[in-house]
C-alpha cells in the first residue's frame, strides 16, 4: 500500500481546511492536506474515524468537530468527500450542515461522484449565501488517494478554481477546470462510461484467453505493448487472471455511479446501451454476493 510519506507536496502558503467525509477517499485526502502543512479539523458521521485520523495527525495540529457546521467555521477551504446525493445534502445543508457555518467568501470543494443537478443545487445555495462552490469528482480509486495522486475534474468559477488548485495538489496530479457548476461531475461520468465498457471488454477477453488455453499473464504484458494498452489492463488484468477483487473500487458505488449516468442521458438524450448492459452485468455480480469486489469483478459472470 502506498504511503503518505511518499507524497512530495509544493510549496503553498498553510491553510485553515475542513475535510467532511473520511472513507476510503477522503481519510487519505485529508492526510495529504494536513502533511502538506495545511490545519486540518474533521468531521466524520462515525466519530471514531475522526478520532483515529486526529490520532495519526495529531503532530500536525489536526483536530476534529461535532459537526460539519462546527468543522466547517473559521475554514478558508472546505472539503467534502461522501457517498452520493442525499448524503452530500445532509452534512452540506440544515441548521448544522458546512454550509451554516461557512463566512463569506469560504469555498466548499465537494469530491463526491454525485449527480450535476446537485451540483448546481449547492453553487446557488452557495452563492446566496456570500460563499463559492466547487464540484471536483475524483478519478484514481484507493490508491490514487493513497499515494496523492487523483485526477480531479471541476466544474465552477475559474478564479475559485484557481484558488482552491494549490491546497488540492496535495493529494492529486492533475486539477482542471471542464466549465461551470456541473461540469465536473458531466466529466466524471464520461469516465465512468469508459471504464465500464473497458472492463467488461477486458472480462470477456481475459475468459476467452484462458478457454483457449492461453497463457495470460503472457498475453496480457504483449498487448499491453500495443493498441490494446490501457491502466485498466495493467492494473487490473493481471488480478482478474489470478481471481482477486478483494481490493479497490466496489461493484456498489460503480452502480451508483452508473445509475447518475444514465438517468443524465436521459435528460440529455443519450444512447448508452452498453452502458446499460453492463449496468446489469454489475446488478448480476451484486446478485453472486460481490457487490464490494472490485469493479474488474465482472469477470466473474463469465466463468
Amino acid at each position: 500500500m502506498p504511503s503518505l510519506n511518499d507524497k512530495t507536496y509544493l510549496p503553498c502558503p498553510p491553510q485553515r481546511v475542513a475535510f467532511i467525509g473520511l472513507g476510503v477517499m477522503g481519510y487519505p485526502m485529508a492526510g495529504h492536506l494536513a502533511r502538506a502543512g495545511h490545519a486540518v479539523t474533521v468531521y466524520n458521521r462515525t466519530p471514531a474515524k475522526a478520532a483515529a485520523f486526529v490520532q495519526e495527525f495529531q503532530a500536525q495540529g489536526a483536530r476534529s468537530a461535532p459537526t460539519p457546521r462546527e468543522a466547517a467555521r473559521q475554514a478558508d477551504l472546505v472539503f467534502c468527500c461522501v457517498g452520493n446525493d442525499d448524503d452530500l445534502r445532509s452534512v452540506t445543508l440544515g441548521e448544522h450542515g458546512a454550509l451554516a457555518g461557512m463566512a463569506a467568501g469560504t469555498v466548499l470543494v465537494d469530491h463526491t461522484t454525485a449527480s450535476a443537478d446537485v451540483a448546481r443545487e449547492l453553487a446557488g445555495v452557495a452563492r446566496a449565501s456570500g460563499c463559492h462552490f466547487l464540484d471536483a469528482p475524483v478519478s484514481g480509486g484507493q490508491a490514487g488517494a493513497q499515494n496523492g495522486q487523483l485526477t480531479v475534474m471541476c466544474g465552477g468559477e475559474a478564479e475559485v478554481f484557481e484558488r482552491v488548485k494549490p491546497v488540492a495538489m496535495a493529494f492529486a496530479r492533475a486539477f482542471t477546470l471542464m466549465g461551470p457548476s456541473g461540469a465536473g461531475q458531466l466529466t466524471k461520468m464520461v469516465n465512468q462510461i469508459c471504464i465500464a465498457g473497458l472492463l467488461q471488454g477486458l472480462s470477456e477477453a481475459i475468459a476467452f484467453g484462458q478457454n483457449a488455453g492461453l497463457d495470460m499473464p503472457r498475453v496480457l504484458e504483449v498487448i499491453g505493448k500495443g493498441a490494446a494498452q490501457s491502466w485498466q489492463l495493467d492494473h487490473r488484468g493481471p488480478t482478474m487472471v489470478e481471481d482477486r477483487f478483494d481490493f479497490g473500487f466496489a461493484v456498489d458505488w460503480m452502480r451508483k455511479d452508473l445509475g447518475l449516468v444514465l438517468e443524465e442521458a436521459k435528460r440529455n438524450g443519450s444512447r448508452l446501451p452498453i452502458t446499460a448492459l453492463v449496468d446489469q452485468f454489475y446488478a448480476d455480480v451484486q446478485r453472486m454476493g460481490g457487490g464490494r469486489w472490485d469493479t474488474s469483478s465482472l469477470i466473474r459472470r463469465l466463468r
